[in-house]
């Protein structure tokens, strides 16, 4: 019987057999990696990786997808909101050496693609990599550069944590049904040796910068700053898309808890 995308999941299915070939080449699967799949749907890609991989975990929300994805021998299925998984509990039982972590990939919904993206950030230390397809725009957000209009709370937070690439362009009309914007297909690399920080101070410190980001740091970041008795160097004369990432690491852990 054929399955009917659910609006509430945000179900666009990847079909096009060329894209889903670019993708599978990107990600590398080998056997004995311990990967995990979000949002498998109608196992479009997850068919292509569990023939490299052997086994393959998958993560996915709708029941009757859930039992579909059962009858394959080789899948080991989550059923669950992908945003409750704890991410360090799967490695503990997935990760056997000489694998050094988890690789999660999938075809991220694109109506809760960045707290998916907020989720896994907790979880960077115990992740190899990440291969997300998500909206395009998403995607130039999360790779865009300081002074751009794109660069944002998105940008600074994630590029804190990892080195993402663009790597594949995906047109609607390679899904079923089309959604009605452009994809993308980003690597996400957790960083070696990340700056040591308070994430959710640098995340609240990042919020308030682009609060108001028409305007100067003043009117906002500086005022928080002043608030908390901060008097070190910063340069509130500038918009919050002028600051690069690693002057908003240094403010974040300048500022006393």
């Amino acid at each position: 019987m054929k399955h009917i995308a659910r609006k509430r999941f945000g179900q666009h299915f990847l079909s096009d057999d060329g894209i889903i070939d670019a993708i599978v080449r990107e990600i590398a699967p080998r056997p004995g990696d311990a990967m995990v799949e979000i949002g498998p749907g109608l196992a479009a890609l997850t068919q292509p990786l569990v023939e490299r991989l052997g086994r393959l975990t998958v993560i996915e929300l709708d029941r009757d997808l859930a039992q579909r994805l059962r009858a394959h021998a080789q899948l080991d299925v989550v059923e669950s909101d992908v945003l409750k998984v704890d991410f360090a509990a799967l490695a503990d039982r997935l990760v056997v050496p000489p694998a050094r972590g988890l690789r999660v990939v999938g075809n991220l919904p694109y109506n809760i693609s960045t707290p998916i993206l907020f989720h896994l950030l907790g979880f960077a230390d115990r992740i190899v990599d990440q291969h997300f397809m998500l909206q395009k725009e998403v995607v130039d957000r999360m790779v865009a550069t300081p002074a751009t209009s794109d660069y944002g709370r998105l940008s600074v937070m994630l590029q804190w944590r990892y080195a993402m690439d663009n790597i594949l362009f995906v047109p609607p009309e390679s899904f079923d049904p089309p959604p009605r914007v452009d994809s993308a297909v980003v690597r996400m690399v957790p960083l070696a040796e990340p700056p040591v920080v308070d994430a959710a101070r640098l995340g609240e410190l990042v919020q308030v910068a682009f609060s108001q980001r028409r305007k100067l740091l003043r009117h906002s970041l500086g005022r928080w700053l002043e608030g908390r008795g901060f008097t070190g160097e910063f340069d509130t004369q500038r918009r919050a898309e002028e600051v690069p990432v690693d002057e908003y690491v240094a403010l974040a852990q300048s500022i006393a808890s």
